[in-house]
């Protein structure tokens, strides 16, 4: 092999999704090599120095570092003015909407998936979408014409009881889990993808991202003004590749359960960051 093709080889460019829903990881060894990978286990024995991969960047071994490929408007946390009109969100949300197609792009496989479900607004939307395209996939001819719900909490709790009553009403094949309270952190998930993954299912779409992305945190109630509460937004999904993508990832991954993520959509998100923050405010 001659010179210049050796030396096209020895450069990559490796780059990481937009919000961090995977996890990443990059090392830099003692022998100068460069390792990156989904986890921490698979670094290199004489690593040097490791960062966590940054979300929405690019690392390319010609220049030595990292550049950011993924800059949406909100990014500035700049407030946005764009107007909310309900009546016309209601009407996009009955026929083709946003909403709807982030959902129903994560339909596209062709192994069992289902939905997991707490009862709240996010989960149960995202499972009604998908109970209703279900007979739209391949899916429904090995698994069925009921799309399967999965729930995990403490026994007789109220999530647990509305997640019921939504799956009852979207006519789902319901399942639920229980642990105690001594059960804390990422364990009731970790729990469930195993139950889940012993079901035969592969994939399981979940609501991770909508209280982020919509300041439907109880905490966000007493942002003083608009301004506060859209960089707060803005800072929570930044962030979220530290938490609940970590969470979920890796609880679920641990199974070989694959989670998807339809309210962490790049589209989606700018959509709904472009709408004037308050708006989403909690008015008494």
């Amino acid at each position: 092999m001659d010179e210049p093709a050796m030396a096209f080889i020895q450069i990559f460019i490796s780059a990481r999704d937009a919000i961090g829903i995977t996890p990443l990881y990059i090392d830099w060894a003692l022998d100068g090599s460069v390792w990156i990978t989904s986890e921490l286990k698979g670094l290199n024995d004489e690593c040097e120095h490791f960062e966590v991969f940054p979300p929405g960047h690019l690392y390319s071994s010609k220049t030595g570092g990292f550049k950011r490929w993924y800059n949406p408007p909100w990014f500035t946390e700049e407030v946005p003015s764009a107007p909310y009109d309900p009546i016309a969100l209601r009407h996009a949300l009955e026929n083709v909407s946003v909403v709807e197609f982030v959902v129903i792009k994560r339909l596209m496989t062709d192994v069992p998936y289902g939905v997991l479900l707490s009862g709240g607004l996010d989960s149960s939307l995202v499972a009604s979408i998908a109970a209703r395209h279900l007979l739209g996939t391949k899916v429904y001819k090995l698994w069925g014409a009921q799309l399967h719900s999965f729930s995990v909490g403490v026994e007789g709790s109220p999530d647990l009881k509305a997640a019921a009553e939504v799956a009852d009403c979207l006519g789902t094949i319901h399942h639920e889990f229980h642990f105690t309270v001594q059960v804390l952190a990422s364990t009731p998930m970790f729990l469930m993808a195993r139950k889940i993954k012993s079901l035969g299912v592969k994939m399981a779409i979940s609501g991770v991202g909508a209280n982020e992305i919509f300041g439907g945190y109880l905490y966000f109630h007493k942002a003083p003004n608009k301004e506060e509460f859209h960089r707060e937004t803005c800072r929570k999904i930044k962030a979220i590749h530290l938490y609940d993508c970590l969470r979920a990832n890796k609880s679920t991954s641990a199974w070989g359960l694959e989670a998807r993520v339809p309210f962490l959509d790049k589209e989606f998100i700018n959509e709904v960051m472009s709408i004037d923050p308050e708006m989403k405010m909690v008015r008494y």
